[in-house]
This record gives structure tokens, sequence and C-alpha cells, in this order.
């Protein structure tokens, strides 16, 4: 780390003789932490964009095919940026990546599939609660109860059992809750992963998600799905929602401490309504902001209490 090495052995310098270089370093350090803070939001940005204009394609491919063009075109994509046959593949880790990209294109589908009753940023919300049961349940402290309450407490005020939220689709709450399963099992099987080449893993995992859910996307959209206009606007989405998201939260990675990441990465849910406000005119009641706060409060508070 030079920059804390410098500030150690300059400190004690006097300022009349040897000019300290702590002021340019922290200057730097500065402006890399605004560039990675900025590159995160501006994924989130473009993932949340890409999810609104992906939505507006349901009409035409449904949610099956909007996703199939989705993860098909983030495959190839990848494919062409990462070319994964130039690494080495055990069959272990050929194993851990074909269900890492099983879930990935289940998690995919399922949260599509949800958008199609259930506002953006209410899905979103209720999807994230599948890795905060990860974080919880790998650490088990006492203080990790109180975001779980927090996450409860956000998902009781969506559930469909009372008047202000008897508009929402317990169907679609359910494809939320799933793709929240999904997105833990993605997890896990990631980490299962780990050992192959980042590069290599998460191409290949993609061309595996997009194997899963090309099926539901041509059983539902059929051959509509390769007119030239509806393939543009899935490489649009394809850009939008993966590739371009990806490449910026790998500049964020690079730059960010993870639990600054983590913390940062829990306020999609509210980038995610309004994007659904700006775009797809989604307006949300008192109660479901409210949801959506609760659950960002137990995301970031199981962040930042977690041990490293």
């Amino acid at each position: 780390m030079p920059a804390g090495a410098a500030g150690c052995h300059w400190r004690g310098a006097p300022h009349h003789t040897v000019p300290g270089p702590e002021l340019p370093l922290t200057r730097l350090k500065q402006s890399q932490t605004l560039l990675a803070v900025l590159a995160l939001i501006a994924s989130m940005a473009s993932l949340c964009v890409g999810t609104s204009f992906a939505k507006s394609l349901f009409g035409v491919l449904g949610a099956q095919g909007t996703t199939a063009l989705r993860v098909g075109f983030s495959a190839l994509i990848l494919l062409c940026v990462w070319r994964p046959w130039r690494f080495p593949l055990t069959r272990a880790n050929a194993r851990a990546i074909a269900l890492y990209g099983a879930a990935l294109g289940a998690t995919n589908l399922l949260f599509y599939m949800s958008l199609r009753t259930v506002p953006l940023g209410l899905a979103i919300a209720i999807e994230f609660t599948g890795p905060l049961t990860v974080a919880v349940l790998s650490s088990r402290r006492a203080i990790d109860f109180l975001w779980i309450g927090c996450a409860v407490t956000g998902l009781l005020l969506l559930l469909p059992l009372g008047a202000s939220t008897a508009h929402l689709d317990p169907v679609g709450i359910g494809y939320a809750l799933a793709a929240g399963v999904g997105w833990a099992l993605y997890i896990v099987f990631g980490q299962m992963a780990g050992n192959a080449h980042g590069g290599q893993a998460t191409s290949l995992g993609l061309t595996m998600a997009a194997l899963v859910t090309l099926p539901f996307g041509l059983a539902h959209a059929g051959t509509t799905m390769f007119s030239p206009s509806l393939l543009l606007a899935g490489l649009a989405v394809g850009l939008l929602s993966s590739a371009i998201p990806y490449s910026l939260e790998m500049v964020a990675l690079k730059r960010l401490p993870r639990r600054t990441f983590g913390i940062l990465l829990s306020m999609e849910p509210a980038m995610g309504a309004l994007a659904g406000l700006a775009f797809l005119h989604e307006q949300l009641t008192p109660i479901q902001w409210v949801a959506i706060a609760a659950i960002i409060v137990a995301s970031i508070g199981c962040t930042a209490t977690s041990r490293r």
C-alpha cells in the first residue's frame, strides 16, 4: 500500500525541509474511490434501465422470450471477450460451473416472470432476501436477528395480507421469492466454481444459463424471437443489463473494499423503484416504499456488521 507507507515515512518530517507526498496520494486515492463509486452507481443504473426496457418487450416476447434473448446475448458477448476455451477445465470445475450457470439462468427467468405483475423496485427488494439469507446463515450472531427482523418486516408489508397490498399478485411475489432462492444458490455454486478462471467461469456459466432459458423462450415466443428488430432489442437488453453492469462492477471491485461495495449495492431496490417510476410509470404506495427501505436497511446492516 504505497499511500499508507508514504504517510508513515513522512509523518515526522519537518514541513519546511521535506515536502510530503501525502496530499497528492490522498487526492489520487479519493479520485479512485470516487471513480469506483460512480462506476457502481452507473452499473446499477444501467441494470435498472435495461430491465425496464426488457419489461417493455414482454407484450411481444413474454418474460420467457425476453430472458432468453438477454441471457443469450450476454453469453455471446462474454464468450467473445474471454474465449474460455483457452484455459484448462477440470471435471470438478465443469460440474460446479454447470450448477452455477443453471442457478443463474433460473434466477433470471424467475425474476423476469415476477416482473409481469410486480413493480421493478419491489421485485428487486424481494429478490434481495436470497443473498441476505446466505449472509445471515453464514454468521449466526445476535445482531443478525435484527437484520432478519428488518427483512421479514419488509416482506410482510409486501405480502397481500391487507387492503394496502391486495393489488400485488401473490404469484408474482412467489416468483420473486423463488428468484431470491435462485440467487442464494447462485452464490453457493459460484463459490464452488471459484477455482476456475474468473472469466472462464462467468462466460461458461452464462452459456449454461442460456441453455436453461432458451427452451422456455422458444416455447413461449417461438420464431418471433429471431426477427431482426427483436434481436436488436435483445442485444440492447443484454448490453444494458449484463455486459455494461458487469464491466463497471469490476472497476468498482478493484477500488472499493468489499464491505463498501456491498453497502452501496444495497441501494439497488431503491434505484429499481425509481427506474420503474421513470420508465414504466409504476407508482408505489407509501407502505411499499417503507417495505423497500426495511429490506435495504437489512442489507446494509448485514453488510456493515459482517466479519471480514
